[in-house]
């Protein structure tokens, strides 16, 4: 076995950056009050990382991108069934995985954009709708998030089973970069791509988006 580039820079710092902001978010709609304040910024916030993935899915490191993992029926079967070849990035099930929690994400922070609490909070973009439209997004906004805990109960679940059954440390690769192959493997499957500076200038915009919809969209 061998050690090889698998998950860009940029790529590990919005994972870890997302289950920050999402631990926060959680947290501060449970305790309420003036922490509601902290729930908005962390859904804007939340929303400029969930741009910024997209953009990388198009732009990033090799197992970053989109075309690299979101795989046919076909793909999903036989990896099922233990006749895919081995991957080095998301398997092709892994992958749908992925492609569903960015989806529920960006559809609980889209809500929110639009939610109210009936007291003193209101989303950033409250203004653009009527109070029916607003308390229907609100129930969805609610409604969502035990959606989201199913899945990342199923995501957890997931890095438990290939810890014990496969052997395989699927957080410390999300740390380090790197995973473990066959020696066999060449050394053109590491990762390429992923530049720091593109990072940097696709997370600027993304955050430039955001800003925009909360400032003057408002």
């Amino acid at each position: 076995m061998k050690s090889i580039s698998t998950w860009d820079i940029p790529l590990r710092v919005f994972h870890w950056s997302l289950v920050t902001l999402f631990v926060i978010a959680i947290v501060t709609v449970k305790v309420g009050g003036n922490a509601l304040e902290w729930h908005v910024w962390s859904g804007l916030a939340l929303l400029a990382l969930l741009i910024f993935r997209i953009l990388w899915g198009f732009a990033g490191g090799t197992y970053a991108r989109f075309s690299n993992f979101v795989r046919g029926p076909r793909a999903i079967l036989g990896y099922i069934k233990g006749k895919g070849d081995k991957t080095i990035g998301h398997n092709p099930l892994g992958g749908w995985s992925v492609i569903a929690m960015l989806v529920l994400i960006l559809a609980q922070v889209v809500t929110g954009l639009f939610s109210n609490d009936d007291i003193f909070t209101e989303g950033p973009l409250y203004s653009l709708v009527d109070k029916d439209t607003s308390d229907y997004l609100t129930y969805l906004h609610t409604i969502n998030q035990y959606v989201l805990y199913v899945l990342i109960g199923l995501h957890v679940a997931a890095i438990i089973y290939y810890r014990v059954f496969k052997r395989e440390n699927l957080v410390k690769a999300m740390i380090t970069g790197r995973k473990q192959v066959p020696a066999s493997f060449p050394d053109t499957y590491a990762s390429q791509g992923g530049h720091i500076l593109l990072a940097i200038v696709l997370l600027a915009t993304s955050a430039g988006i955001v800003w925009f919809i909360a400032t003057y969209w408002s």
